[in-house]
Formats: C-alpha cells, sequence, structure tokens
C-alpha cells in the first residue's frame, strides 16, 4: 500500500547499489515538476527504519526540488525479502547487470543466502546468479564506483575494459588507472575503446599521456596513426571497413535503443520486423566474430600485438609524434 512519508526518513544505505544517469534524472526532474512523483519510492520498513531500495532518482529530484514529503511502498519487513522483489522486478524497471550483481552479492555475503537458494526464489539459473556474483568481485572497488556514478558507461567496461582484467601482464591497479582516467569525460564508447588500446597495448608515452590526463592531446595523437590499409589485400580492407562499420552502428543502436520517444505504432510495426530477422542471426553473428578473432589472435601467436594497433590499420610509433 502507497503512503506520503517525510523524505528525511528514508534510510539511504543502498543507494551506492544504484546507477547514476544524468541525463535521465534531468528529464524526470521536469517530469515531476509538472507532474509530481507519479511512482512510488519503494523499500523495506525494518523496525522504526524505512531502508530505500527503489526510487533512487525520485528521491533526488524531490530533494533538488524542495519536496519534503513523497510517495512511499513497502516491499515487506526485512531488507532480503524486499531485496528479491525487486529483482524479480528488475525487467520492468531497468535494472541493470551491475545493479543486479551488487543485490545479489548482498543476499549471498550479508543475508547468508547461497547461490542456489538466489537462483530458486529468483526463478533463476545458477549460472546466472554466478555470472553476477563474478562480475562485481572481478570489477573491483574503484571502477564499480566509476560505472555506478554514471562517470564509466557500462557498456565500456563490460566489452572494452573486462577483457584487459582478464588478461595476463594487466595489473589490477592499471585498469582502475584508466577508468579513473576517463570516466566524466564525456567519450564516445568508440573514443574509449581507441584509448584502452594505446594504453595497454600501445608505447609508453602514449600511457603517460593519458595517465597526466591529456586526453585530448591523446585522441589528437591517435588521428595521426596512419588510417592506410597497407599490407591487406583489398578483400581484407573491406572487412576492417565493415567491421569498424558494426561496431560504430552498434554503439547507435545502444544508445538510441533506451530513449523515452520511441513509442510511434510506425516505429514499432517496422522495428519488430527488422529486429526479428536480426535477432535470428545474431547467433551466427556471434559465431563469426569468435571464429574470425580466434583466426587474428592464432596468426599473432595467441597473443595481442605488443606495440598497441593491427598490422593492417596502422600503429602507434614507438616515440610520439613530433609536435
Amino acid at each position: 500500500m502507497t503512503r506520503d512519508v517525510e523524505r528525511s526518513s528514508l534510510d539511504l544505505r543502498y543507494m551506492g547499489h544504484r546507477m547514476k544517469s544524468p541525463p535521465v534524472e534531468a528529464r524526470l526532474l521536469v517530469s515531476i515538476q509538472e507532474r509530481g512523483i507519479e511512482k512510488p519510492l519503494e523499500g523495506v520498513d525494518v523496525e522504526d527504519e524505512r531502508i530505500l531500495l527503489n526510487g533512487f532518482k525520485r528521491y533526488r529530484c524531490a530533494k533538488r526540488l524542495g519536496l519534503g514529503v513523497v510517495p512511499y511502498a513497502s516491499l515487506g519487513g526485512d531488507e532480503a525479502t524486499g531485496i528479491l522483489e525487486v529483482l524479480r522486478s528488475s525487467s520492468e524497471k531497468s535494472l541493470t547487470l551491475l545493479e543486479q550483481a551488487k543485490f545479489i552479492d548482498d543476499l549471498v555475503h550479508d543475508h547468508r543466502m547461497n547461490v542456489a537458494e538466489v537462483a530458486q526464489t529468483l526463478s533463476r539459473s545458477t549460472s546466472w546468479v554466478s555470472m553476477r556474483l563474478g562480475l562485481v568481485r572481478e570489477m573491483g572497488g574503484v571502477v564499480r564506483e566509476q560505472v555506478l556514478g554514471g562517470r564509466f558507461p557500462l557498456y565500456a567496461y563490460m566489452y572494452i575494459l573486462r577483457p584487459y582484467v582478464r588478461r595476463d601482464g594487466v595489473r589490477k591497479e592499471d585498469v582502475e588507472a584508466f577508468a579513473l582516467a576517463v570516466s566524466g569525460k564525456k567519450l564516445s564508447i568508440r573514443e574509449i575503446e581507441q584509448i584502452a588500446h594505446g594504453y595497454f597495448q600501445g608505447p609508453a608515452w602514449f600511457r603517460s599521456e593519458i595517465d597526466g590526463g591529456h586526453l585530448t592531446l591523446a585522441l589528437e595523437r591517435l588521428k595521426e596513426v596512419p588510417a592506410v590499409l597497407e599490407g591487406c589485400s583489398t578483400f581484407e580492407g573491406g572487412l576492417l571497413k565493415s567491421l569498424a562499420g558494426l561496431s560504430k552502428s552498434m554503439e547507435r543502436v545502444i544508445s538510441k535503443s533506451q530513449h523515452p520517444k520511441l513509442g510511434t505504432r510506425t516505429f514499432r510495426v517496422q522495428a519488430d520486423i527488422l529486429l526479428t530477422g536480426l535477432l535470428s542471426r545474431t547467433g551466427a553473428l556471434h559465431q563469426a566474430l569468435e571464429g574470425l578473432h580466434d583466426r587474428t589472435r592464432e596468426a599473432q601467436g595467441g597473443l595481442p600485438p605488443a606495440s598497441g594497433g593491427h598490422a593492417c590499420s596502422g600503429d602507434l610509433p614507438a616515440t610520439p609524434p613530433e609536435p
């Protein structure tokens, strides 16, 4: 049952478990200013405390607007029950992978549930639960703080930074230093990918520029690297261009697919047709990319190129370019 409560009475101990998104919060602020808080904040009532679990964006908006009273709904009388309820409804409330991982980590470590119990309660597989536990432990506190703070994209961690976390010879401290260096700089996924490639696989001078905060200069120097496909056949060059185009298209789709304005009937009908075809081929695409990746790594002795960059796409020089 929803009831109005004093905003100041809410316990915010789980605020660090939830992802911040300044653009989303800015739109929500306008909405609340015009129509008020339409969905109640959710938490659990433990003794005399109201512990907030869901609705932190609404809470911060209410605080900015000076709203002392907010709508609130209780999910139960203990934290574990409330967390499980938030996880069950995560598909509706768009709980991110990392947010799920943080809550599951609490269930296992703070509330003494084992993996099998969590999986059974949520009607999920044990591998689903274990993968999320592994993610939150592997990520480390420094990187996790940047991701949850909305300063480093979760997608960039999962598909760009995480492979380096698992790579021999890459220290945890280096991964954390990179995340701190690029966080909050409003870089695109493509720019983060380029900088990461030079940082972890390029020469020492490039890493020094990133560690020194010279991101703009580093990006300019990446542009100076020859983009010609020298040494590649016409067929190979065409495939490299297709892969680069695919990467950019993926970034655009990931970014735009969450936009709230995607609601017209014409869009839904056409998108459904396209998505049905795309989803039917994702398995084949994934298999093809993995096979190609295996072949390229095998050609380099199973290791990434030491100098940063592929032979056909131009390498960063061992010494910095002349200014």
